[in-house]
Formats: C-alpha cells, structure tokens, sequence
C-alpha cells in the first residue's frame, strides 16, 4: 500500500512566542488518499555497530554511524515502499519533523534536476535524527546528504531542541536553504517553498548549500536582484497555490494575528509572523485541526456550495497522524520532550501527550495492520471519523466535548507526570509506564464515545417504517 505525502501542513513556534518557553515544531501528515495506515515506536540506542542504510524507494546506500542515538518515530505500515518515519525526538532531545512536500520551479529544475537515486523524504529521519545534537546539527547534517547525493522531490523539514527551532528548504536535486525562525515568532507552512529573504552575512540565523549563491548567480535565476528571497528564485506561484496553500497560511495568521488583512489567496503572505499573545499547545493543535471555521469557506460551514469547495482544508479525510513536537524549559531534561500525537481525521481526534524519555511505546499504538482493526490507534480514530463525518451537525457538539475532556486529562497527566518523574530511580521506565496509562484511558474515552455515536447513528436512519405510515 503506497502512500504518497504530499499534503501536510506544519506549524513552528519560537520559545520567547510561547506560554512556557517551549519551542514546538509541528505537522500534519497527510497523504494523496484517505488510507495511510501509521504506527508509534521507540528506536534503541545504537552502540560499536556500524550499519548502512539502503533505501527500497531509491537504492541509495549510505554508511552510518557507529552510534546511534534513542529516538521515537512515526513509520508507515507496511514498509514496503519505504519507512517514512516522518518525526521524532532523540534522547538529546532534538526533534525533526520530515517533510512538508514542496515544489520547485521548471525553471529551476531546467539548471539542477531531481534526482531518482537520492535521499527523499522516506529515509530523512532515518539517516538524521539518530545523529544529531542539536537543531542546527540537523540542518547540516542533511544539508549535506542532500549535496552529496541528492534528492527526488521538495520538501521542507523542521528541526528544534530546547533553543532553537530550524526551518530547512530543498530545492531541485542539489540546493537547499535554512532559516532560524527568531525566537518571538511562529510560521505556517503549507505545500510551497516558504522562506524567503536570506542574509549571506548571518550565520547565526541562516545555512545554505555551499554553492547556493553562485548557483543561482550563474544561472542568472534571480528575478530581484538587490536582495535574495529564496521562495521568489525557487519556488511556484501558480493558480494551484493560490487555492491549495496559501488559504492555509492566511488562516493560521488570522487565527494568530488577526489585525492583518491579508487575502486567502495572495502569494505574498509572509512566512514568520508574530502573533497578538503567548501562544500553547492547545493553539497549535486548534489549527491544526481546523477547516476554515467561521469563514465563508468551512466544509460544514454556511457558505455557498462553491464557497465551501474554493480551498484546500487544513482538516481533511487525508489526514494520518499529527504531531506536534514539544521541548520544554522548565522541567529536567529527563521529562522535557513531549510529541503530541493525533490520528484519523483530525477535527474529530484528541491529541495525547508522550514523552519520549521511554523504551517503547503503548500497544496500540505500535501493533497498526493494513487490515482495520479497533485494537490499534491508527484503524480506531480512522473508524472515529467514519462515524462522525456523515452526521457532523448531529455529533459535533459531543465530539469537541470529548476532545476538551481529553485535552484536560492530558493536560492533567503532563503536571502528574512531571511531579514524580524527578524523584524515580528510573525515569524512562516511569515514563514508558505513564505513557500507557494516559493512551489506555483516552483509548477508553474513545470507544465509550463511539458505542454512543453507533447507538444515535442507527436512530438517525432515513429508511425506517412505523405501523399505520401508509394509513
């Protein structure tokens, strides 16, 4: 079963532009079809092992490491076409999230084609996140994959640790270009090449390919010469764009600064914006998981039919997983890290806490098949969805009652969790445990909730007789 991810969503967030000083990075994973089962694991440590890595998607053997950092990760199921373990948080507590499908312009390409036998989204965690201590580590270290061997596909890819939060940008087969998001700010980014002016003199705050500048300069590729906006040389500007994602970054600013007046479909919307207050993990996942609400353009919205089809939604049948990536401040370093996961159809799931200081994960979160099956995470919000989409009117109001009260739980669960986790012998086995105990009991909650929407479900019926109908 292939999956094909091309329709993501992310969202980042410096620490000073947080409510606790976290920093987040955070994604929708979404695929061309509505079926991409996922699963949740813990990767060992590594130590005097060295190994290669071949990709099945394109036959690239790369050598690794000896040594190899405990990391989480989101695969898919099967890996038949690959891995695409797509985010996670190492024991050093970096996170990367990988990848926000982007494009590239024909023109560009003409100069530096994609690549058949690169490294492509499929292997970048795999080959990255257990190598790495720090953000930044991340982004040169892929960087130079990336010059090396190339790539097949765009793709924007986000890293983070306690500091800092990196945003990193493919381009053709060989180029790239990073930018450090400033700690006061957050970004939206949706499926296009996103950053936009670089500064040559600031390494603090920018990384590039090594022949990025004479690349383009050679190549005469850069419309505006005076200055250097890496979405304006790279990128696509297209009718496509216009209403598949830059509705997506226009909402997410409306939502979080909404002073601006910015048209949904205006190719010039900005990519690091500063919102009107402090920002939470509750802010992030409402984005994430919304579609338009109170607009003319909500799919269960009041618009006109045409209204409600003119933009790509940010919540849709699509959606996998979703994590939202968390590196905390003010707690030790043992309990800092949190991925916040979401599955199925994101407007209808609640997001739960783990922390990633762990030997493994819950069951059915680990246990996914390609057949459906309410014993895992993935099949069983996937089936919440089922359910609830046809008699959205009708479930809503419970749904996001159910959804709040996880919310809290959760909430309840980190502030538990935290208070002990500091006095334990063993704080990943204490936090290997937690996590069981707060996905068993959300797991609860979940099916509680769909033996009553089965129950109403079956009332609402149109194709129903009483006795004397006829009389």
């Amino acid at each position: 079963m292939k999956t094909n991810h091309s329709s993501c969503t992310a969202i980042l967030v410096g620490k000073k532009a947080t409510m606790d000083g976290s920093t987040i990075i955070a994604r929708n994973e979404d695929g061309y079809g509505a079926i991409g089962p996922k699963k949740f694991i813990v990767h060992a440590a590594r130590h005097g092992q060295p190994d290669t890595y071949t990709s099945v998607t394109t036959g690239v053997k790369i050598d690794l490491p000896a040594d190899a950092l405990r990391h989480t990760a989101e695969p898919s199921v099967p890996t038949d076409d690959g891995l695409y373990e797509e985010a996670g948080i190492n024991e050093k507590n970096v996170a990367m999230s990988a990848t926000e499908t982007t494009f590239t312009s024909p023109r560009v390409l003409g100069f530096d084609p994609l690549v058949h036998d690169g490294v492509d989204e499929e292997a970048m965690v795999t080959l990255v996140l257990p190598y790495i201590n720090s953000a930044r580590e991340g982004v040169q270290r892929l960087g130079d994959f990336i010059e090396d061997y190339g790539t097949g596909e765009s793709n924007g890819i986000a890293f983070s640790d306690k500091d800092e939060v990196w945003y990193m940008e493919t381009a053709g087969g060989h180029h790239w270009a990073a930018v450090r998001l400033p700690d006061d700010a957050y970004a939206v980014a949706p499926n296009q090449i996103n950053i936009q002016t670089i500064d040559f003199n600031d390494t603090d705050n920018f990384m590039w390919a090594k022949d990025l500048q004479e690349f383009v300069a050679d190549n005469q590729l850069n419309p505006t010469p005076d200055t250097f906006n890496f979405r304006e040389i790279f990128g696509t500007h297209t009718e496509s764009d216009a209403h598949y994602n830059t509705p997506r970054a226009w909402y997410g600013e409306k939502l979080f600064t909404p002073d601006l007046e910015q048209d949904p479909t205006s190719q010039q919307i900005p990519f690091i914006q500063h919102a009107n207050r402090k920002l939470a993990v509750e802010d992030v996942e409402y984005f994430l998981t919304s579609h338009y609400q109170e607009t003319p353009f909500d799919p269960f919205g009041d618009g006109t039919p045409a209204q409600k089809k003119t933009f790509r939604s940010i919540a849709l049948d699509r959606n996998q997983i979703s994590h939202i990536l968390q590196i905390r401040p003010n707690v030790d370093a043992a309990h800092a890290a949190a991925e916040w996961m979401a599955m199925g159809f994101f407007a209808y799931s609640p997001y739960v806490p783990f922390f990633t200081n762990v030997n493994d994960t819950p069951v059915n979160y680990k246990n996914t098949t390609v057949a459906v099956s309410l014993d895992n995470a993935y099949w069983l919000y996937k089936s919440l969805g089922v359910l609830v989409e046809p008699h959205y009117h009708d479930f809503i109001v419970e749904v996001n009652e159910y959804r709040d009260a996880c919310q809290a739980y959760a909430r309840s669960r980190v502030i538990a969790t935290d208070a002990e986790a500091g006095s334990q012998a063993d704080a990943t086995a204490y936090l290997t445990k937690q996590n069981d105990v707060t996905a068993a009991e959300i797991t609860k909650r979940t099916k509680t909730l769909m033996d009553h929407l089965v129950k109403e479900a079956l009332e609402l019926s149109p194709v129903t007789f009483e006795p004397g109908d006829n009389l």
